[in-house]
């Protein structure tokens, strides 16, 4: 199966409809990833076999839950999931931040060449950046324990919104050890067509402190 195939038949698979500029678009990212990752290993994952199923698609998961902009990916790295939830929401400003300039350099690129006006790149650490407001989301792939994540980006969150945080197995340690005053909204177990391992995010805001089963 071709990646174009893999990409459309995924889409529908999570119920996405995205135009074909937009496929386009996301195909020519993945291209670019694997192109740049030989040099400067933006991600762990190199086989470009498994770009769609473990980069887009996986990114794409989370579309549903990105209810209002603008949307901060923290730990941006290779740009997911940031990346993917911009070319499907070109009408979302998002901000991918990341403290490593390699890697802030090819998120720019990505940004020029796809002709993404939507994306701005940060290249920084997360807690001594200060926009001038709040994130409504703010989401991350693999970036750090959960109550590290919403420590070093609390003062970013904007009012009511929620950290949308991108893991594995169910996190029940990390849940456990979340600061007060950060309430689980909710656990949701994510189906990616073609990642056989298990994907959970986990929905936060700032609240009460307690747990939320999986829906």
């Amino acid at each position: 199966m071709t990646p174009a195939a893999q990409l459309a038949q995924g889409l529908s698979t999570l119920g996405i409809a995205l135009p074909a500029p937009a496929q386009q678009k996301l195909l020519a990212y993945a291209t670019l990833l694997a192109k740049w990752n030989r040099t400067y290993r933006l991600t762990a994952m190199s086989d470009p076999a498994l770009a769609v199923s473990h980069h887009l698609l996986d990114s794409l998961a989370l579309l549903p839950f990105v209810e209002v902009p603008p949307l901060l990916d923290v730990g941006s790295g290779g740009g997911m999931p940031g990346i993917p939830l911009a070319i499907a929401r070109p009408d979302m400003p998002v901000v991918l931040l990341d403290s490593n300039s390699k890697k802030a350099a090819f998120l720019q690129q990505v940004a020029i060449e796809l002709g993404l006006g939507n994306i701005a790149v940060h290249c920084g650490r997360v807690e001594e950046y200060r926009p001038t407001t709040g994130f409504a989301a703010i989401t991350a792939r693999a970036f750090s324990h959960l109550a590290e994540f919403v420590q070093l980006s609390r003062h970013l969150l904007a009012e009511d919104g929620q950290w949308l945080a991108m893991k594995g197995v169910w996190p029940q340690d990390e849940i456990a050890g979340l600061p007060a005053g950060v309430r689980v909204d909710g656990v949701h177990r994510l189906a990616v067509p073609g990642v056989e391992g298990e994907r959970h995010l986990v929905v936060m805001s700032i609240g009460h402190a307690g747990n939320s089963g999986d829906s």
